[in-house]
């Protein structure tokens, strides 16, 4: 479903018009859908269905508790990376045997911490992390669930920063290393193997890399068991895209039908990380516009949002659609759409077609549910904005705005 839809010229998210709730919520603020977040959950599972499966979301590019509890509602669980978000997700009310924790960097204490939790598995990004597992799994007297990270060395055809699977990559273990750390861990007291991770990269639009990947991943997988090996779980990563702009990536369904052709016969049980498929068109942005500025080379529209709000298009040169909330049949004009800050760099679109717009003017910055809150800051000590979730005619406030005093808290002068 999209969740944004005009009626009777004015933006809604589900039944909401978003002007109601900038109303009673200082701009700028986030809006998602608590409906879409749902169907998008249900219909991997769906995708599915024909093998046993789990839906762990990516909880990196969305993790207000409110998100990740419908998720959870819906039967999913969390891939992790870090123990911050274990400590989210569980407060959000994961059963933690549906919880795997990704990552190439992570510390004894955050193992020790996942290993007493009693997760499903840590995913495995190298050979000093396997031993440090083993290290920590020992000396508590538990066994670790884990399973390698493989390496395909595939082109997932994306941004460079975020393709993960290539063998230039930080990520993965190449798969001839891998099958020698399986056989090294099968030898370990604190080591239970449970399975095979491969994760590509992110915002793909086209299913031959996932399939090209798998292909050489389910050796991994028929390697092991032929070595005496067992695997029960493969987790087939994350990365569908989204449409931005012009993409037109696969449907759920035509992704798992793609995938489930090349490992549906291995009798595993079926981990997929999706992040940005889950929530990035299920959030908007909603900001106010300040200033209308008349340059010589250009015009401007100054927003009350910034690139701390939202740096996707900063850091990327990601394309966001940006519409206004009450609709505007006039004539448009190109203008840079950018933020407060104090970075040439706090823009939002250069040289968008855009309609004329007025002091105080709401606007949506759309797709905006994946990768916007969780990657906020403080830059230029700016307050980062409020969450709202709506389901159906309501709405509610689940993370308020910050205050002033927020920024500071922890923070103190030195006395000498």
């Amino acid at each position: 479903m999209n969740p944004f839809s005009y009626k009777n010229a004015e933006l809604y998210c589900e039944q909401v018009p978003i002007s109601k709730i900038a109303e009673t919520v200082e701009t700028p603020f986030y809006v998602y859908s608590k409906t879409a977040i749902s169907e998008n959950v249900k219909s991997y599972q769906n995708a599915f269905k024909a093998v046993p499966n789990l839906v762990a979301f990516s909880m990196k590019a969305n993790s207000n508790l409110a998100v990740l509890n419908t998720v959870i509602q819906n039967g999913g669980g969390l891939d992790i990376v870090s123990s911050g978000e274990l400590y989210r997700g569980l407060k959000a009310g994961v059963d933690p045997k549906k919880v795997v924790y990704s990552g190439v960097g992570k510390k004894a204490s955050e193992i020790e911490y996942a290993i007493k939790t009693g997760i499903l598995m840590i995913n495995v990004e190298s050979a000093e992390e396997l031993y440090k597992i083993n290290e920590v799994a020992e000396r508590l007297h538990l066994k670790a669930p884990i399973s390698i990270r493989v390496n395909p060395d595939v082109d997932p055809k994306t941004h460079p920063y975020i393709s993960t699977g290539m063998k230039k990559a930080k990520f993965g273990i190449p798969i001839q290393e891998s099958l020698k750390l399986y056989a090294e861990a099968a030898k370990m007291k604190g080591i239970k193997i449970v399975g095979v991770d491969c994760h590509i990269g992110s915002q793909l639009t086209s299913t031959q890399p996932f399939v090209d990947a798998l292909k050489r991943v389910k050796g991994v997988v028929e390697e092991l068991r032929s070595q005496g090996i067992e695997v029960t779980h493969l987790d087939i990563g994350g990365g569908l895209g989204i449409s931005y702009k012009d993409e037109k990536p696969p449907t759920i369904e035509e992704y798992a039908g793609a995938v489930l052709g090349v490992v549906k016969d291995l009798g595993c049980t079926i981990v997929m990380e999706p992040g940005r498929r889950v929530v990035g068109k299920s959030g908007a942005l909603v900001a106010q516009v300040i200033f209308n500025k008349h340059g010589e080379a250009k015009d401007f529209v100054i927003l009350d949002a910034a690139m701390n709000d939202l740096i996707r298009p900063s850091l990327y040169e990601a394309y966001h659609e940006i519409v206004t909330v009450k609709e505007k049949k006039a004539g448009k004009q190109p203008v840079d759409i950018v933020g407060p800050v104090c970075e040439s760099g706090d823009c939002f679109a250069s040289g968008r077609e855009f309609p004329p717009v007025e002091q105080g003017d709401l606007v949506a910055i759309l797709d905006a549910g994946a990768y916007g809150f969780s990657m906020s800051s403080n830059y230029n000590t700016r307050a980062r904005p409020a969450e709202i979730m709506v389901n159906g005619e309501k709405f509610a406030t689940v993370r308020k705005r910050e205050t002033l005093e927020d920024m500071i808290r922890g923070e103190s002068i030195s006395q000498f």
